[in-house]
C-alpha cells in the first residue's frame, strides 16, 4: 500500500485552509495535522507575556509537537496526512526525513500569488473577528478579547510581510511531486482536475 504526505505549501493569503476543505471533502479518511491549530492550542492552554515567550513555545513546544503527531500518525501507517503552512526551507529537511523514514510519498501542492493580493487579504484577515487574537497581539492569554482588531499590539507591517516572503521563500519551497497553482484570481482557479487525479491515483495506490 502507498502511503501519502500532502503538504498544501505557499505565502499566508493564498487560501490553503480552502483547499485543505476540498480535499477533505474528497478524500473523508485522510488524517490532517497543522502547525497553526498546534500554536492556537498552545496559546490558548499556556499563553505568552511577550513575543520572545511565543518564540520560545513555538521553538520548544509547537514544532516538537507537530513534528511527534505527524510521526506518529506515520508509524501508525496512516494512508494519508495532510498538512497545511506557509512552509520553507526550515521544515523541508525534518519533513524529507520523516517521508523517507515511514516511505511516504510527498505530494506538494503550492499556492502563489502577487504580492499586492497576498497583503490586502493578510491585512483584511487579521482584522476579521474570527481571526485567532494571538496572531496579532504581543502578549495573549485565553480569555483575553478585542473588540476592534485594528487596535491589535503585533499587526504587521506591509514591509515586514514582503521580507519575510522573500526571506523565508516561501514561494518556491518544493518536496517530493509538485503542483502550482496562481491564486492570485480567486474565481479563475479550478482544483477539480487535480483533485481528481489525486483521488484516483490514492485510491489504486499508483
Amino acid at each position: 500500500m502507498k502511503k501519502y504526505l500532502i503538504l498544501l505549501a505557499g505565502s499566508p493569503g493564498t487560501g490553503k485552509t480552502y483547499l485543505l476543505q476540498l480535499l477533505k471533502q474528497r478524500l473523508p479518511d485522510m488524517y490532517t495535522i497543522t502547525i497553526d491549530e498546534i500554536k492556537e492550542y498552545y496559546a490558548d492552554s499556556v499563553g505568552f507575556d511577550d513575543l520572545s515567550q511565543r518564540a520560545e513555545q513555538e521553538r520548544t513546544k509547537v514544532y516538537p509537537f507537530f513534528y511527534r503527531a505527524l510521526e506518529l500518525y506515520m508509524e501508525a501507517g496512516k494512508k494519508v496526512i495532510v498538512s497545511e503552512y506557509p512552509f520553507s526551507d526550515k521544515q523541508k529537511g525534518r519533513l524529507r526525513d520523516l517521508a523517507d523514514t515511514y516511505a511516504y510519498e510527498v505530494i506538494t501542492i503550492r499556492l502563489t500569488a502577487d504580492f499586492e493580493v497576498l497583503w490586502e487579504r493578510r491585512y483584511q484577515r487579521d482584522r476579521e473577528p474570527e481571526r485567532h487574537l494571538s496572531y496579532i497581539m504581543d502578549h495573549y492569554h485565553y480569555g483575553d478579547s478585542l473588540e476592534d482588531r485594528s487596535l491589535g499590539t503585533n499587526h504587521i507591517t506591509k514591509e515586514e510581510f514582503r521580507r519575510i516572503i522573500n526571506e523565508r521563500k516561501y514561494a518556491e519551497f518544493a518536496l517530493g511531486t509538485l503542483y502550482e497553482f496562481d491564486v492570485t484570481d480567486y474565481q479563475r482557479v479550478d482544483y477539480g482536475p487535480l483533485l481528481d487525479q489525486l483521488v484516483y491515483q490514492i485510491q489504486h495506490d499508483e
